[in-house]
Order: structure tokens, then sequence, then C-alpha cells
């Protein structure tokens, strides 16, 4: 595997089919959302304005790449109760919705008996895989990529176990 990922904009630029991300993460400390993560705690609201925050760069790249034709889709695996990252998350989700991504919920007790690749990971085309990693307190640490086939294959057959257990977005409560 490769520490040295390509960008993601161009992993998913060279998509042509399919992008699927699966996240396995109760908390995140992205640097970008954390002005909007506060406000959240603050208030109980989430902005959804799209000029805000990391969405501005992220999507034109969602809306691009649906409209070639790629099929986007994100499984979240979510321990219950979900944490106050995760109603956050839940609550901005909308924005991945009007992209064009397709979202699911599987709360981690349904995913027990499931083979999972230990970090979350986006798969293009079912043969590239870049990982993400993080560290304890959800800050982000860094990426590596594979195009091995058997890793592929296990982050596709996982995936697809994830999603067909999975709860979509629009029918799952926080």
């Amino acid at each position: 595997m490769s520490p040295n990922a390509r960008p993601f904009a161009d992993l998913l630029a060279a998509a042509r089919r399919s992008a699927v991300h699966l996240e396995m993460r109760d908390r995140y400390a992205v640097g970008d959302e954390a002005e909007d993560f506060a406000a959240f705690l603050r208030t109980g609201a989430a902005n959804t304005d799209p000029a805000r925050s990391f969405w501005p760069q992220w999507l034109p790249l969602v809306t691009e790449a649906v409209a070639r034709g790629v099929v986007m889709r994100r499984a979240r695996i979510v321990s219950e109760p979900v944490t106050d990252y995760i109603r956050y998350e839940h609550a901005i989700t909308v924005l991945n919705l009007r992209a064009g991504e397709d979202v699911r919920w599987l709360p981690r007790r349904r995913a027990s008996d499931l083979a999972l690749p230990g970090n979350d990971f986006w798969l293009m085309d079912g043969r590239t895989v870049q990982f993400n990693h993080f560290t304890g307190d959800g800050a982000w640490a860094g990426k590596e990529h594979t195009e091995d086939p058997d890793v592929a294959a296990l982050c596709a057959t996982a995936f697809e176990a994830v999603w067909q257990r999975a709860v979509p977005h629009e029918m799952y409560t926080v």
C-alpha cells in the first residue's frame, strides 16, 4: 500500500462507475467542521448552507461525478446511542443527498458478524481503495491507497454486506 495516496479529487475524477465510502468511526475531529460542530452543540441546529465549511470543495466533486454516471454510496456504522458528532453528521447529511450521494446507517450491534477492514475507506470502481486513518480522538492522521485486487475485493464485499443491512438515511433517526 502506498502512504502517498493521490488526492481524493483525482481518485473521484478517475471513477467511471462507482464510488463507495464505508465510515466506521463515531467521532471525527476534522478542523474544517470544528466551527459548525461547535455551533451545533450550542444550538442543536445544523448549518446546512452549502457555502459553509468544507462543502464548497466537496459538493462540486460529487455533483460532477454523479453527472457523469458515477453512483456514489456512503454507509456509516454507528454506535447507539449515537454521539453528538453523529447527531451533527446526520443533520448535515441532507447536503450529501442533494449532491447525489445515497447514504445509509447501520447500528454497530447489527455489524458484529461482518468481516470489516480496520479503517474507513473509499472504493472507486471496485478496484482502487483509499484507506483513511484517524487518531483515537478522531483527528485526521493520513491516508493510503492500494489497487491490490484482494484488498479491493475485501472492501467491496464488506461494503455490500453493510449496505444490505443498513437503513436508508430518510428512515434512520438519531
